[in-house]
């Protein structure tokens, strides 16, 4: 899976979750926690990407630097798809 396709299906999901479809607001790198999901939205983006990816997300992974952003989420779902090969 390329991170172009990880990338789309993380905006595709906080788009129908979070923003009623509206991805315009999911536009170049913007912050995510506190602009687009809280702390339980959180944990339902992380619920999805242990499912969607089958990946665990384990509690120390649990940081901004992984979860900010689109990008940071693709890259983390990309490093953890790459230690499962």
């Amino acid at each position: 899976m390329t991170r172009e396709e990880i990338e789309r299906q993380i905006r595709n999901y906080l788009a129908s979750n979070f923003l009623h479809g509206r991805t315009d607001a999911l536009q170049g790198d913007v912050v995510l926690l506190g602009n687009v999901i809280d702390s339980t939205g959180t944990l339902e983006l992380i619920a999805f990407l242990q499912k969607n990816f089958s990946i665990r997300v384990d509690d120390e992974d649990m940081i901004p630097e992984n979860l900010d952003s689109i990008s940071r989420l693709s890259g983390y779902v990309e490093a953890k798809l790459a230690t499962k090969s």
